[in-house]
């Protein structure tokens, strides 16, 4: 693949590539998910695991895609063509920027969707339907919002059109002042949010569920689970790191803006889980209510009590803004490539695209009623399918796969260039890359496979692979 039309755009400063980051990375990961897996296992112990993971794990990861896409100065699949061109690497390392491309708006195909549905609690909750709501109730409300396609598909194309559109007006046009507009906007709602968390009784039993580990209540899974999510709350492997990383100049350091991007994202699952939980706590309701805490138990809650109306409608307001931020992010991979691989500009690329990932997101709509007895990949749904695909799949193996190639493809001096750090801690760095980071990712992407009863080849040939690269990686330095 020869290296054809570079990245033209650029973020202003640092402080706004950092935001953009940190509103990709922010999304529905920290206020739905993190929450209900803390909740499942047990608090503490988890928290403690997952900081670790996020340490260990996630920040040498993301720092790699970052250099990465700055390095290669393109989108994800043409930065890896240059860069693997440039390191003496196979042209095939390309098809690890498509990986990431195509999870990206396949994720962003349903991300949509699930979005949708925080828009429908925002206006409903601004319209005061929780208000006296009991546990029946709230059930019924949102099994009938997922049984109506019509309803469903409505809040899809909302979410979708907003998307393109932002994304379509450019990095400085839209991107930026879409970013610097909801960040803000989603810090100060959380702040809110928890400054109301303290008042509710419930905040220091809070604090003692998410800070005080209880490592009784710690399983050989839970640690799985916060290894996984560690890495993918990053946003790791979708390549949106490597795309924003391009636009990324020299001159601002990508070490500190992968520990500030790896701090907020970090800070944002911590505080909303404190809001979360006062709010459950204060309640008498079960933390571990599972998949179902922010749509079904959080709004029993904000009906039940004192300003309710208000800091629910704010609560969905922040969910919203923080899914809006990712989904912007998600898409942008795959623009960039249209544009620059193949002469598509980015306002019609954006529309092409856009269309595209609506029409694969019915699929998922369809998947909650009229196929939800229709079966894709084993016993799964269009949804679920399309779901472990990316989740399982291609997110580990992309993140896996840029691990190796820094680590063991990338030139030290490249390397050092972009990722300057100190004899010591440059040391320390590549050992993650090399052993730790890669070992993990396989641990948690072949457990998933087995877990699914997936075939136990899959496993085999994902370690393969990997002593595969490496071996072609020494060969290539002697």
């Amino acid at each position: 693949m020869s290296q054809l039309q570079l990245s033209k755009d650029s973020w202003s400063s640092q402080t706004v590539f950092i935001m953009a980051a940190v509103g990709s990375a922010v999304g529905l990961g920290n206020l739905w998910k993190f929450p209900y897996i803390t909740g499942e296992n047990g608090g503490g112990a988890f928290v403690l695991v997952y900081l670790g993971c996020v340490l260990l794990i996630g920040i040498p990861v993301l720092l790699s895609e970052l250099a990465l896409g700055r390095a290669g100065k393109a989108n994800p699949v043409q930065a890896m063509a240059n860069v693997a061109r440039e390191n003496g690497g196979s042209r095939l390392w390309g098809l690890l920027g498509l990986n990431g491309v195509l999870a990206g708006a396949l994720i962003l195909s349903f991300y949509t969707v699930i979005a949708g549905w925080a828009v429908s609690y925002f206006v409903d909750s601004l319209k005061g339907v929780f208000i006296g709501i009991d546990a029946n109730a709230v059930g019924e409300h949102f099994s009938g919002l997922l049984a109506n396609p019509y309803e469903l598909i409505f809040w899809h194309t909302v979410v979708t059109l907003f998307t393109v559109i932002v994304v379509a007006k450019g990095i400085k046009s839209g991107i930026e002042k879409a970013i610097t507009f909801m960040m803000p906007g989603l810090l100060l709602i959380l702040l809110v949010l928890l400054g109301y968390a303290t008042t509710t009784g419930a905040f220091t039993q809070s604090l003692n569920f998410l800070f005080a580990p209880d490592f009784s209540k710690l399983t050989w899974q839970a640690v799985l689970t916060a290894m996984g999510h560690a890495f993918f709350t990053l946003s790791i492997g979708l390549g949106t790191m490597m795309v924003y990383g391009s636009y990324l100049s020299k001159e601002y350091s990508i070490v500190k803006a992968g520990l500030w991007i790896a701090f907020a994202d970090t800070i944002v699952a911590l505080l909303a889980g404190l809001v979360i939980f006062s709010i459950v706590f204060a309640n008498g309701l079960e933390a571990g209510s599972g998949p179902g805490l922010l749509f079904q138990t959080l709004p029993v809650a904000f009906g039940e009590m004192a300003g309710g109306w208000f800091f629910g409608t704010l609560f969905f307001a922040l969910v919203v803004m923080a899914a809006l931020s990712s989904a912007i992010s998600l898409i942008e991979p795959a623009v960039s490539w249209f544009d620059q691989n193949w002469g598509i500009k980015r306002v019609k690329a954006a529309w092409i695209l856009g269309f595209i990932i609506w029409t694969i997101g019915i699929g998922t709509v369809l998947s909650f009623n009229e196929w939800s007895d229709l079966h894709f990949l084993g016993e799964r749904t269009f949804f679920d399918s399309v779901d472990y695909i990316t989740a399982n799949i291609m997110l580990p193996l992309g993140g896996l796969l840029m691990a190796v190639f820094v680590a063991w493809i990338l030139k030290d001096d490249v390397r050092s260039q972009e990722i300057p750090l100190s004899g010591n801690l440059m040391s320390v760095f590549i050992f993650v890359l090399k052993w730790i980071a890669p070992i993990a990712v396989m641990v948690v992407f072949s457990t998933n496979l087995v877990a699914d009863d997936a075939v136990v080849t899959m496993v085999l040939i994902t370690f393969a692979l990997y002593a595969i690269y490496v071996w072609n990686a020494k060969r290539d330095k002697s």
